[in-house]
């Protein structure tokens, strides 16, 4: 239950049994909690080095449990300010990425190996070519709650040519596309044409593999109308056809419902669950699930509900102890 404060359960055991029997000794201890003398003793070591007991001032030589009130509490503390830090350390890293992408972006790029297009005309211009290029399969991750209507349209006529050429197509799509009707109906006549589609909480920025070989992603994910790159070198395809294939093996059928797992939560509520542990606001949580912040909030007011918590970091504690996160 306080694993996720650092204690251990033979240690957390060790704790009870001495706040309820003061004094006991490491044999009495061992033969009361059904362990060994070796885990009672490393169980202590734990303990004081998490400052849960302390040298008797009364009885030389022996260790005292310290109040729940002001021992758990100074965990409590330590973790929050660890988590603090880290967040810190996120937003530092953030901040890196970015800057080094910046940089990046502004060098340039080999002829061969990579192609900016500008301009969505120029964009659906190449997507239609590379359709009719394609001899093998189509690979595509489509983040985000709902496609646009236009580029609906254009996707379902490139797909309905290759499938009926023969092409595979596998695409992931996020969980809370299901939730829009025009693109569950694309999604849903890709199926019924042939084609695989598959769901997940959260998805890498977009993207489409053709053949294996070429490779269109977005210039600026947060910006669609930035245009996009097509790579062609066959290191960073196949590094992006790993990713792919990684999503791919932990996505859902379109068909299948996404039911809450063994431990009782769909992969959206406990990725939801993931994201404000990292430190992330609703906002940016919601942003990454492709829901509203709206729904975002809602969710996590039905998963305090469940947990019985009272507020979000005894949820997260709960979660932690459920296995949730």
């Amino acid at each position: 239950m306080l694993e996720v404060l650092g204690l251990g359960a033979t240690a957390e055991t060790v704790y009870r049994a001495m706040l309820q029997q003061p004094g006991l000794g490491v044999a009495p201890l061992a033969d009361a909690l059904g362990v060994t003398a070796g885990e009672v003793r490393a169980a202590l070591d734990e303990l004081f080095e998490l400052s849960l007991l302390r040298e008797s001032v009364e009885h030389e030589g022996q260790l005292r449990a310290v109040n729940p009130g002001v021992g758990l509490q100074a965990l409590l503390a330590r973790q929050q300010a660890e988590l603090e830090r880290k967040q810190l350390l996120i937003a530092q890293s953030q901040t890196s990425v970015a800057t080094l992408m910046a940089q990046y972006a502004e060098r340039p790029v080999a002829a061969l190996d990579a192609e900016r297009l500008v301009g969505l005309d120029a964009v659906q211009a190449r997507l239609e070519e590379l359709a009719q290029g394609i001899r093998m399969e189509a690979l595509s991750l489509l983040p985000g709650a709902a496609l646009p209507a236009p580029g609906l349209a254009a996707a379902h006529r490139n797909n309905t040519d290759l499938l009926a050429r023969g092409i595979t197509i596998r695409t992931v799509m996020q969980d809370s596309a299901r939730n829009d009707r025009p693109t569950l109906a694309y999604a849903q006549s890709l199926t019924d044409a042939g084609a695989e589609v598959r769901t997940a909480p959260v998805l890498p920025p977009r993207m489409l593999i053709a053949d294996r070989r070429v490779a269109i992603v977005p210039i600026d994910p947060e910006d669609t109308g930035a245009g996009v790159v097509q790579l062609t070198g066959s290191g960073v395809v196949a590094s992006l056809v790993t990713l792919f294939e990684q999503v791919w093996s932990t996505a859902v059928p379109l068909g299948a419902s996404r039911a809450r797992d063994r431990k009782g939560v769909t992969a959206q509520e406990a990725e939801l669950l993931k994201l404000l542990s990292q430190g992330h606001t609703d906002e940016s949580a919601a942003k990454r699930l492709g829901l509203s912040e709206r729904s975002a909030r809602r969710m996590m007011a039905d998963l305090m509900e469940r947990l019985g918590a009272r507020s979000r970091f005894e949820a997260g504690l709960l979660a932690a102890r459920e296995g949730w996160l």
